[in-house]
């Protein structure tokens, strides 16, 4: 039997697949797994851009609501803090990163996918955080990830009423950014990040975290992470390449090493 979370790794690009049929429900030795192999994908030279994939027939229908249902408040004041690591591991991957959205993506599904870059999403997926409908509200990111995505105002109307949001109306409110046939959502993804795998790898990590660490303080503040992570490259081969290649033979010509 296949590993419930692994990573599979072909042409710079790592694939997180979520296998645990039938509906990749997150049960807690799925989300150990997810922290384990968000830092494998971290870790390796050779992943230079990140898809997480939950198969052809869906991405992740949420937690394991049975494993949940009879905890106590100790529970899962203990379990919250798992939710929120795995969340945090993928999140915090160093690269560009992808989910690649077939079926359902909800509650912790969707929270998932919120911790990548991107959302290539089929155009019969489903997508929401239907936790109110069982009396919570999310665990594991949805109500900070999806406001900071799509607004606040947005991201309590779908939080309140826990409805579904279909791939046109995701793409519209941007949690989508491509909209594809099921057929074609996984071979979209590598082709988003496929341009990733021979770009600056120092230059691209800098981007993400000056973006994210940004979004999380005030301006004046991102202004200096921004001014400190863009004077680090000057540190870089790939800066000096670029450049140089500019000053040459024009934009878009460089050939970079990762370093």
């Amino acid at each position: 039997m296949s590993e419930i979370v692994r990573l599979e790794v072909a042409d710079g690009i790592g694939t997180i697949v979520l296998d645990r049929p039938k509906m990749n429900a997150l049960d807690a030795d799925m989300q150990r797994r997810l922290v384990d192999v968000a830092q494998e994908a971290t870790d390796r030279d050779d992943v230079k851009a990140v898809i997480v994939w939950g198969g052809e027939r869906v991405f992740a229908a949420g937690a394991d609501v049975k494993e949940m249902a009879e905890m106590s408040y100790t529970d899962m004041a203990a379990h919250v803090r798992l939710l929120q690591r795995f969340s945090r591991a993928l999140a915090a991957i160093p690269k560009p990163t992808v989910a690649a959205i077939t079926g359902f993506a909800l509650g912790g599904g969707l929270e998932t996918a919120l911790c990548c870059d991107f959302r290539v999403v089929a155009d019969n997926a489903k997508l929401g955080l239907p936790e109110i409908t069982l009396g919570i509200i999310p665990g594991a990111g949805g109500t900070q990830r999806l406001p900071r995505l799509v607004g606040p105002a947005k991201a309590k109307e779908m939080i309140f009423t826990g409805r579904f949001v279909g791939a046109a109306e995701a793409l519209e409110i941007g949690l989508a950014d491509k909209v594809v046939p099921a057929a074609e959502v996984l071979a979209t993804a590598q082709a988003l990040v496929a341009p990733f795998v021979t770009g600056p790898t120092q230059a691209l990590r800098a981007a993400k975290e000056a973006v994210d660490k940004g979004l999380e303080t005030d301006l004046g503040t991102g202004l200096e992470i921004e001014a400190q992570l863009f004077s680090a490259l000057f540190a870089t081969r790939d800066q000096k390449a670029g450049m140089r290649s500019f000053v040459d033979n024009g934009p878009g010509k460089a050939t970079f090493e990762g370093i």
